[in-house]
């Protein structure tokens, strides 16, 4: 994988502290992302050294990489349980005393419908970030998974929760992204959101919402790369 500087070294650190939680005949769940990325390479190192593993992979990319590198693959249908899960985010609420601490909003790379059904399936998750995705205070937009035909409905009701909605543009190809699982995505602004449980709940009683990207009371865990190593929030 390129390396782009200390940010980059900081993600590679985190990827592979989590790498090493892997135990022999473990089932995996395989985030995506760039942090990510780094654990599925060290697991698959592992895996060329003797570890029996499988992998539950949350996207065409991790499925990709998770082949390049020689980890087995299953799917959730096919085991009892995850033992661990492995993922990244694009911010995490640091901020202890917080009902919101260790909150994440996810759906940067429009997989976090596959990531939620993953990580909450798994006996612990693991997030894997560097520590420009921190923050005290959760403002980032939520992105929302949503049927096609149901776009400008769910637009309309984000609305009504106070929200401003936009629909997720491809790059290099005209119109939406479309997920893996041929929905749309919007991104939906809401500002400071001080009770993410509770916005939480209302998105998800939205029709035509799949799902969406804040992941609350999930993780069990986060590993932060830094300049001098890893740090750990135990949640």
């Amino acid at each position: 994988m390129k390396t782009d500087g200390g940010t980059d070294a900081a993600k590679r650190r985190a990827g592979e502290r989590a790498a090493e939680d892997v135990e022999d005949g473990f089932v995996v769940g395989l985030g995506t992302g760039s942090t990510t990325a780094y654990a599925i390479e060290a697991i698959g190192r592992r895996v060329g050294d003797g570890l029996a593993v499988q992998g539950i992979p949350t996207s065409f990319q991790s499925r990709k990489l998770a082949l390049e590198v020689g980890i087995p693959l299953t799917s959730l249908d096919a085991v009892a349980s995850i033992d661990l899960a492995i993922d990244g985010a694009d911010a995490v609420v640091d901020a202890p005393g917080s009902d919101a601490h260790g909150t994440l909003v996810k759906g940067g790379g429009a997989a976090h419908t596959r990531e939620k059904l993953v990580d909450s399936a798994a006996d612990r998750f693991v997030v894997v970030a560097d520590p420009s995705k921190l923050t005290d205070r959760l403002e980032r937009s939520v992105p929302l998974e949503v049927l096609p035909a149901a776009h400008t409905v769910v637009a309309d009701r984000i609305r009504d929760l106070g929200g401003e909605p936009s629909l997720r543009a491809a790059e290099r190809k005209d119109g939406p992204v479309v997920t893996d699982n041929g929905n749309l995505v919007l991104d939906c602004t809401f500002g400071e959101i001080e009770e993410p449980a509770t916005l939480a709940d209302r998105l998800s009683a939205l029709p035509g919402v799949v799902d969406h990207g804040l992941f609350v009371g999930l993780a069990d865990a986060t590993y932060v790369g830094t300049d001098g190593g890893v740090e750990v929030r135990q949640y």
